[in-house]
């Protein structure tokens, strides 16, 4: 395994990671702490260092600035990251690293939020998108009588996945008089999806996509939701609509975000044609589309047959060689030293809810991630 570079000799504290102290978002000035002896644990590296805030009195270790912090099988993430966009079903993770499958889930779950900041941080960092594609994903939670669309925009000429939102959605389409009173008897215990749920959710993936530009070029479907929203937004976004019925090859104007739901259903197992693996939770198939968000943006080639394809990050200018898993899961991010859109700061706290299950648990960890 890989020793993180926070557990590197000449690796310093960057900051106090308790964020009540005024050192942990400031870089004014010089921070005050000091090393304050030793730990071991099981894990290499075995001896971990610890220290403490002189302005606050928090103590911590290196292990708080690691992705492995709290930890007990630190090898874990790596592995499993590359198994959840191989197209592994969660079980059948447990099943290849032999261990126990809500070992897996939590695994997913606090991969998915790293995820999240990662991709925020290097949104920082880069100009507005002009022309993006956006599209809606359909799929569904828990069973089928729960769909719902996972809304994704792409930028147009570099195939960078930008952002992505979910709606709920009402069971349509061919249905037997039985399944009718299914879905009747369920919308009547657990009540009915917004009917402008899409409308609403593309605004805000419109909004973040082009970072609140008033102008932009936006391309999609005939989706009569799509223009409403644009239409809600600004008055000089040009949206080009095209028909949902045309050939979906690279001369479509949709080619990006054709290729993307391509991948979403080729990479992540539970999006598949007639799979049993589909996701009990909306909020754990955002946390599985965070993690393949990172490894096509930052990760794999823009063209599976050309060797040595540059990533959509490299098209982009963000990166010069395509992202290591160990330099991706290298270094903590700080949710609170980072802001998340509203939608995604809902994924990252677990607060998405599914109707079906009665108990849905939210990330409450105030020292963890």
């Amino acid at each position: 395994m890989a020793i993180s570079i926070v557990h590197r000799k000449s690796w310093t504290p960057p900051f106090c990671p308790s964020p009540n102290c005024r050192y942990h978002n400031t870089s004014e000035g010089i921070w005050p702490y000091k090393k304050i002896g030793f730990f071991r644990r099981l894990a290499p590296p075995h001896r971990i260092q610890r220290f403490t805030c002189k302005s606050c009195r928090r103590s911590f270790s290196t292990q708080t600035f690691s992705t492995t912090y709290w930890q007990k099988l630190p090898d874990l993430d790596a592995q499993i990251f590359m198994k959840t966009i191989g197209g592994m079903a969660n079980r059948q993770i447990a099943r290849d690293l032999k261990v126990a499958p809500e070992t897996v889930n939590r695994h997913i779950a606090r991969l998915g939020r790293h995820c999240l900041l990662f991709h925020q941080k290097m949104m920082n960092s880069t100009p507005s998108v002009q022309d993006i594609v956006v599209d809606g994903f359909e799929t569904f939670e828990y069973s089928q009588y729960f769909p719902f669309h996972h809304h994704v925009a792409v930028e147009k000429g570099t195939d960078f996945f930008i952002y992505f939102t979910d709606s709920e959605l009402r069971r349509k389409g061919r249905m037997t008089d039985q399944q009718k009173i299914r879905r009747r008897n369920l919308e009547r215990e657990f009540g009915r999806p917004d009917p402008r749920a899409i409308e609403k959710d593309m605004r805000e993936l419109l909004e973040v996509g082009l970072n609140d530009q008033a102008e932009g070029t936006v391309y999609s479907d005939d989706h009569p939701a799509y223009k409403r929203s644009i239409q809600s937004l600004a008055p000089n976004i040009d949206h080009r609509i095209t028909p949902g019925s045309d050939h979906r090859d690279k001369n479509n104007s949709l080619w990006e975000v054709n290729l993307l739901d391509l991948l979403i259903r080729h990479s992540n197992a539970n999006h598949r044609r007639e799979t049993i693996a589909w996701s009990k939770r909306r909020q754990a198939s955002a946390e599985r589309l965070a993690i393949l968000m990172v490894w096509r943006n930052y990760m794999k080639g823009r063209r599976e047959k050309i060797r040595g394809s540059p990533t959509p990050a490299m098209a982009k200018g963000l990166m010069r060689r395509p992202l290591a898993i160990n330099e991706f899961l290298g270094k903590r991010i700080f949710k609170t030293r980072c802001r998340l859109p509203r939608r995604w700061t809902e994924y990252y706290d677990r607060r998405v809810k599914t109707r079906a299950l009665g108990k849905n648990r939210h990330h409450e960890l105030t020292m963890a991630y």
